[in-house]
């Protein structure tokens, strides 16, 4: 019989499986739809689903420190990784920017220690540097093996790669607010309307937005996008409000695996070695920051 929190955390770890199928997806959409065009499309899906399926949310319930703070931290979350990865210059860069943007559950840990509290034994160190040697080595992977070629791609489009480290960054931060602050209460579909919002009004005035010319694999795309977004997102919210976040976000250590290799498969792609080398070294590193951390 599972407990409430073991059955939390099976939840928050369903959102994890379908968070893999976010960059090959979001990058193909964007090719169809454009970086701005196609990511308006899938949140105002994903927003619609919500509130058809959870109602609008009552905004006076929620804590004014988890509305704004972690509100803004979504919306920029989302803004910036979709326009990261419709920005890429191609297919193989979207994935290290995929990869780039999968640095957040180290970040998440980290920031748990001061913001939640969270205990650890000295060797969760070890643990995040092997992670992170890992999440570089498979973006080196990407890149034919070359670090030479890795340091062109980031001079070449700072914007992207500024835009997916910044998602890392604002999605760590909103774990630890919305864990901290929330108290049980759940604003992700007024979250993903306010994404969207944003999101059609950068469309509208642009200039360089280009006119969306609808079709049925791009629309299958967004609709299905769209679908697991909505579930994925309430399945992690209601993981980090009430399960373990220290085992959830470990467990994400496997999710720029699974993620780069559904995205090459969808994509067309094919890892380099180094690829896998970066598999191992991810998955060893969250082991280690797994056992670092467990009955504390």
């Amino acid at each position: 019989m599972l407990t409430p929190l073991s059955r939390a955390t099976l939840i928050g770890f369903t959102a994890i499986l379908l968070w893999s199928t976010t960059v090959g997806l979001l990058r193909s959409v964007s090719e169809a739809f454009g970086a701005t065009g196609g990511a308006a499309l899938i949140y105002s899906t994903t927003a619609l689903l919500l509130c058809f399926t959870r109602g609008i949310p009552n905004i006076g319930a929620m804590p004014k420190a988890y509305l704004w703070g972690g509100g803004a931290l979504f919306v920029g979350y989302e803004i910036s990784l979709a326009l990261a990865i419709g920005l890429a210059s191609n297919r193989n860069q979207s994935l290290e920017l995929g990869m780039i943007n999968y640095l957040w559950p180290c970040l998440t840990i980290i920031l748990a220690i001061p913001f939640n509290q969270q205990r650890f034994r000295l060797w969760l160190w070890p643990g995040l540097a092997l992670s992170l040697l890992g999440i570089i080595w498979v973006m080196k992977g990407q890149s034919a093996g070359s670090p030479a070629l890795l340091l062109n791609n980031l001079s070449s489009n700072p914007l992207a790669y500024a835009l997916a480290f910044i998602a890392a960054i604002a999605w760590a931060l909103y774990n630890n607010i919305t864990r901290r602050y929330s108290r049980g209460t759940n604003g992700v579909t007024l979250f993903f309307m306010m994404t969207a919002l944003a999101l059609w009004l950068k469309y509208v005035f642009d200039a360089q937005s280009a006119p969306l010319h609808f079709g049925l694999r791009p629309l299958l795309e967004v609709l299905f996008m769209g679908t697991s977004t909505a579930i994925a997102y309430s399945a992690w919210n209601h993981g980090i409000q009430h399960g373990n976040l220290t085992l959830l976000a470990t467990a994400s250590y496997f999710t720029p695996v699974l993620s780069a290799l559904l995205a090459s498969l969808w994509l067309g792609l094919t890892p380099a070695l180094a690829f896998w080398q970066g598999v191992l070294m991810i998955t060893l590193g969250s082991i280690v920051c797994w056992l670092a951390t467990r009955r504390l």
